[in-house]
């Protein structure tokens, strides 16, 4: 079984800052990470594999540096990692992105099952995967909570509000995995050295067969107009009385002041 796992490297969240100017996210300085949802698809993936055996791939689309996180994630267990990355796919939304990584995705050819994090925390659409299978024409099961596998016919939980759906569909299939389907693994000693030697293969748009009018910002119907941090929210005000009725009082006079009632 052939296992594609879609990664993202995010901002981190707890250092994402907005230039007042342009109201874009500054990038520069900010340290990169796994988007967390990714590692808990690659977890995923890595144990089915350890289970049937198989192989698990992993790719992403962005900028070179995201070659570091792709290392990661062989650091992790992953078999290969593939980079997608050009100028011509800048300023993507998930439209042209989804469509951009399926186009890879075809390319490789003999994937049985795609995994993907639910959401990117940076973005949090929630989009791409969903997307993906539109594109590939294939079945897709999302907020995935527990994947099981015998032969052709995979088995999914999906978390509900009030308790679980269990579906059952056949490969193939993509996939979008919750945070609590499992704990993601450290890096091993072992892995981390494979990584450093592996060689990631970088795929353009010359190598895919994509529309130009359909990748990067010409292909993305969806623009940002404005990005911008809420104001703070006014605190509200306890009143002090001995009594209930003198709260309630209290709280009429104080609407009548503010012209609500």
């Amino acid at each position: 079984m052939h296992i594609l796992v879609c990664v993202k490297q995010v901002p981190d969240t707890t250092e994402v800052k907005i230039d007042p100017v342009t109201n874009t996210l500054i990038r520069q300085g900010v340290p990169s990470i796994v988007n967390p949802f990714d590692k808990n698809a690659l977890e995923a993936a890595l144990q089915l594999k350890e289970k049937h055996g198989g192989s698990v791939t992993v790719i992403s689309m962005g900028p070179p540096q995201a070659k570091e996180a792709l290392k990661e994630c062989i650091a992790m267990g992953a078999d290969e990692a593939l980079l997608v990355s050009d100028r011509a796919f800048g300023g993507a939304d998930t439209l042209a992105t989804s469509y951009t990584l399926a186009a890879a995705a075809k390319k490789l050819g003999n994937v049985d099952m795609i995994i993907c994090g639910k959401q990117a925390i940076d973005g949090d659409t929630a989009q791409v995967g969903p997307e993906m299978a539109e594109h590939l024409n294939m079945v897709q099961a999302t907020c995935v909570s527990k994947i099981e596998v015998a032969g052709n016919v995979v088995r999914l939980e999906r978390e509900q509000e009030e308790g679980y759906e269990v579906l059952e569909t056949r490969l193939p299939v993509l996939i979008t995995v919750i945070k609590s389907i499992n704990e993601p693994r450290l890096p091993t000693v072992k892995g981390t050295m494979k990584a450093n030697r592996k060689e990631i293969p970088v795929w353009t748009a010359a190598d895919l067969d994509v529309k130009e009018g359909a990748i990067g910002l010409k292909g993305s119907p969806t623009q940002v107009r404005r990005i911008f941090t809420p104001g703070q929210r006014v605190q509200g005000q306890i009143i002090q009385a001995d009594t209930a009725r003198e709260a309630a009082a209290g709280l009429v006079n104080k609407l009548i002041e503010a012209k609500i009632v």
